[in-house]
Parts: structure tokens; sequence; C-alpha cells
């Protein structure tokens, strides 16, 4: 019978990660106030550049936040039965990964408290107000599948249940990646193919942080997981890998065959200076190339290369991001297609962006308390299974 425990609190790596997270969520905290008190000039952000490393962050914690759900809907929804002791640990994931990224969202706003009006005055034409039903939808979906998983007498509706967490993960998926698609006025974001590029772009980001923490929560309580497992993981991870890689392809491609579209082409995959060097070198060679080379070549030490090719993901998934939301609005507005703009406004040409420590300090400070409150959360409530089967990986 498969049964769960805590996370056990007596090492000094859980008392390590603990205080490291509490201290950078402080930091974050203080970062926040900071920039709502001094105003957002302390920020590298411009009238033209208004979403930064904060939102950079905030949409990575979310697409991580919908595609780690995917290994308890593989339990659940396609009846996987070796990754039902890992469901417990999805859902959590799935939670917690949310809330880091919306507090960043909150907290980058420049006034937090305005977000009452937010949820208090819709305008259905957006998709930011439809997008506030699916993020806190998706986290009461969640909580009630958690719910039914951790309740023996509700396990006839683990199944419906999962089902409906599934299909909301990729409603709210499609959510996030439509925010860019609708935005026409930036060329680099205005196209259909924004919503499957970030669903399948949130399934390799889930499955890498995944195995990250599972992994790291694992060593922390002595569980032995075997080597089909990890193999298993490491295969869904190759192929949500080749998906990103796919689309990507298909959204450059789609791009370059649309005259009106070959100067910003022009500018991510030649001449954009750090952002087409942040495309070439960290999304297609680290984000691509090197986990898929890690997870196809060879069959010794497969444990250290699955781990090394999520690092890898995670790393180059954050690239990506930045590429496409800073490097996006970097390339000048068109605002008067077929003429040449001279003078006048400054969005005319493109702009760097410089991120600062607050910044940077604010984001670390978001991803920090979503593992605060996963760590927490394990040592409190029984998320980890006791055993797993067969001999260890790790």
């Amino acid at each position: 019978m498969l049964t769960y425990r805590t996370l056990q609190a007596g090492n000094r790596s859980y008392l390590a990660l603990t205080a490291m997270f509490t201290l950078l969520s402080l930091l974050g905290f203080m970062a926040a106030r900071y920039m709502e008190h001094e105003g957002h000039y302390v920020t590298g952000m411009t009238n033209q550049i208004v979403w930064g490393i904060p939102h950079v962050a905030a949409i990575f914690l979310i697409l991580a936040a919908s595609g780690v759900l995917n290994i308890a809907s593989i339990s659940s929804v396609f009846n996987a039965e070796d990754y039902k002791p890992l469901a417990r640990l999805s859902g959590l994931l799935a939670i917690t990964l949310l809330l880091g990224g919306l507090l960043i969202l909150v907290l980058d706003l420049g006034r937090p408290d305005r977000l009452i009006v937010a949820m208090t005055t819709y305008n259905f034409r957006s998709i930011f107000a439809w997008n506030i039903f699916l993020y806190t939808g998706f986290a009461f979906v969640v909580l009630i599948y958690l719910w039914i998983m951790m309740d023996p007498r509700l396990s006839k509706f683990v199944k419906p249940v999962g089902t409906i967490a599934f299909s909301w993960r990729l409603i709210l998926t499609t959510g996030t990646g439509s925010i860019f698609g609708f935005l026409v006025a930036r060329e680099s974001y205005d196209t259909a193919i924004m919503a499957p590029l970030f669903i399948v772009h949130s399934l390799a980001i889930g499955t890498a942080v995944f195995i990250l923490i599972a992994s790291t929560a694992f060593s922390l309580n002595r569980i032995r997981i075997n080597i089909d497992l990890i193999r298993r993981l490491g295969r869904l991870l190759l192929w949500f890998v080749l998906s990103v890689a796919y689309m990507v392809a298909i959204y450059h491609l789609t791009n370059l065959y649309i005259s009106g579209h070959h100067n910003v082409e022009r500018f991510i995959l030649k001449d954009g200076g750090i952002y087409t060097w942040f495309f070439w070198g960290g999304q297609v060679v680290l984000g691509y190339l090197v986990p898929i080379i890690l997870l196809v070549v060879g069959k010794k030490f497969i444990v250290r290369r699955v781990l090394l090719a999520s690092v890898c993901t995670v790393i180059g998934a954050f690239i990506q991001i930045y590429v496409l939301i800073i490097g996006g609005q970097a390339y000048p507005l068109n605002i008067f297609p077929g003429y040449e703009v001279i003078g006048g406004w400054h969005a005319s040409q493109s702009r760097d962006y410089f991120p600062t420590l607050p910044e940077f300090a604010l984001s670390l400070g978001g991803i920090a308390f979503a593992l605060l409150i996963t760590i927490i959360s394990l040592r409190v409530l029984p998320f980890l299974p006791s055993k797993l089967k067969r001999d260890s990986a790790f």
C-alpha cells in the first residue's frame, strides 16, 4: 500500500534551504517596497520597455505551475500508475509556483493596492481580465484535486477532477500565451501560434522544474527512486524540448514568410545585439541542443544527464521568455507602416534594457517565496511517498 510522509527537517540541508529562501523572499519584499516608494524610475524599465525582468520571472513561474501539473495528470487522467506517488507533489508545486508568479506581478505593478480595482472592475474585452479568473480558478481546482488525492474516501473522484484540472491547465496556458498573441501593436507578438507555443513551453519547463525539485526533496528524505522512472521523466522532457524547438522554428519561419515581419525577424535573429546572442546561445544552444544531446546520446550516468538536461532546460526557457518579452518590446513600434519616423517619439527606435538590482531582487524573491511555501508545506503535510518501487537512482 502506498503511504506518504512529511519532509524530514532535522538535517542541515533543510535548514540551509529554508534560511536561504526566507532571506531571498525578504529581500524581494524590500525591493518591491523600495520601487513602490521611489517610483519605477529606479528600474531599467522605460515607456517603451514596460515589462522587465520581474515579468519574465512571473511568466516563467506561471508556465512552470501549469506544466508541473502534467505529472499528476499522467497519473490520474491517463492511468499511469508509476507516476501516482508523484501526483501530490505535482499538485503542490502547481499551486506554490503559481502563487510565486502572481506575487511578482502584483508587486511589480507599482501600485499593488490598485489590484482591488482589477478584481472588482472587469473589462471582458481584455485578455488580462480573463486571466484573473483563469489563475484563481486554476488554484481552486488544484486545491480540490489535492484534497481528493489525499482523502482515500474520495478516490473515485480523482480521475474526473484530474480531467478538469488538466483541461483548466490547458486553458490557462492558452490565456497566458494569448496575452502576447493579441498584442497586435508588437510585431514580435502578433501571431496565433503564441498559445500552442506557450502550452508546449509550459510542459518542458514544468517537467524540468519537477525533476529538479523532486530530486532535491527525495534526497532530503532519503527516498530511493528507480532508474526506470527517471528514464521516463527524461524521455518526457526530451519530447517536450523537441516540441518547443519545433514550435519556435514554425514561429520564426512564419514571420519570415510574412513580408511585414521581416524587420523584426532580422532584429531578433541577426541585428538585435544581446537579444540575438541570447536567442542563439541561450535559447537554441543551451535550451534545445544541449538537453537533446544529453537525453539522446549515451546510456550511462542517466540520472546525472537527466538532471543536467533539466538545469539547461530551465535556464534556456528563462532566456527564451526574456528574448520574447524584452526583445519584443525593444523592437520599435511600427506606428506608421510604410513610413520612416525621423525624430519625435523615442519608441520609433530600438532600445536597450538594463535591469537594476531591485528588479533582480524582486524576481529572485518571488521564486524563493514559491520554494519557501513548498518546503514548508512538505514539512507540514504528507506530500512525499515513503518509498518508490525498485532500486535507487538518487
